[in-house]
């Protein structure tokens, strides 16, 4: 059946059910992929050094996006499909274990309705066609990397150079920009934090932000723009603020906190309103 036998309110329906379920996957995404790293990086280690510990010796269980089964960490009950079900599980097991009523975090559902509701946005932003369907990827590793950078500080190769890469994809065509606009996008934005990186490390002698942040921000460039590099920039500025004072507020101390989740609001917001806060700011200008 073509999408165009569909009516608007069917596949938005749809795209929000589809959003759910991927935000389910995406919980699995956000968990597992640092530790995957990690575990990659311990044997790297071992290797190169010549360690010779009882770990390396051991026979290693798969761990990656499907195996093993997931299950409760505390009693290690092992999930049945019927409380894996997006949302509903959480409300019919009141938030808790089925086994041993440990409490389950509200992040599960929290970031599986998030998806879903932003799912829907991209169709109801862009409509059921290959514009809407690279703007879905787009939001889903976007918060993906979120929640991973925020918990890990940490923002994976493996997504965001694909994210990269997708945008240039999508823009070659010219989806959301030119591809002229897409690629000085992706050059200007990873070359702008670099920059900034390399001047705070000269003058300080630490450094201030991660590789991945010059990553991330040469993607956005890459689905957004050139032109909407200083917005994202100052936009994520002033919300990198706003989380640096929260922290204060919370623990009462300035420790380091991840810059990532910052850009991806402002990234988010250009890509959506960008253009329109280009024009209002440049009209009242």
């Amino acid at each position: 059946m073509y999408l165009n036998q569909f009516s608007g309110e069917q596949l938005l329906a749809f795209s929000v059910i589809l959003g759910l379920l991927v935000g389910s996957f995406l919980n699995v995404v956000i968990y597992r992929v640092p530790e995957m790293l990690k575990r990659q990086w311990r044997s790297e280690c071992t290797v190169f050094l010549e360690l010779d510990t009882p770990e390396a010796s051991e026979p290693k269980e798969p761990f990656n996006l499907v195996k093993p089964n997931s299950t409760c960490p505390k009693c290690g009950h092992k999930i049945k499909p019927w409380e894996n079900i997006p949302v509903l599980s959480y409300l019919f097991l009141r938030g808790k274990c089925s086994n041993c009523k440990t409490p389950i975090s509200l992040r599960y559902p929290a970031i599986e309705a998030l998806t879903g509701v932003l799912t829907g946005l991209m169709v109801f932003q862009f409509g059921a066609n290959w514009t809407g369907l690279f703007a879905i990827f787009f939001i889903w590793m976007l918060i993906a990397l979120f929640f991973i950078d925020y918990d890990e500080q940490l923002l994976p190769d493996n997504i965001t150079l694909p994210l990269l890469w997708l945008g240039l994809i999508a823009n070659s065509q010219g989806l959301f920009i030119d591809l002229s606009s897409a690629l000085y996008g992706a050059i200007f934005g990873y070359l702008s934090l670099w920059s900034v990186y390399w001047i705070f490390k000269l003058v300080t002698g630490k450094e201030g932000m991660g590789y991945g942040d010059f990553k991330l921000l040469g993607a956005l460039g890459a689905w957004c723009g050139w032109m909407m590099l200083p917005q994202i920039i100052i936009i994520s500025s002033v919300v990198g603020l706003c989380f640096g004072l929260a922290q204060i507020f919370r623990s009462g101390e300035n420790k380091p906190f991840a810059f990532g989740p910052s850009l991806i609001i402002a990234g988010f917001i250009a890509f959506l309103w960008g253009a329109d806060i280009n024009q209002w700011y440049l009209g009242n200008l």
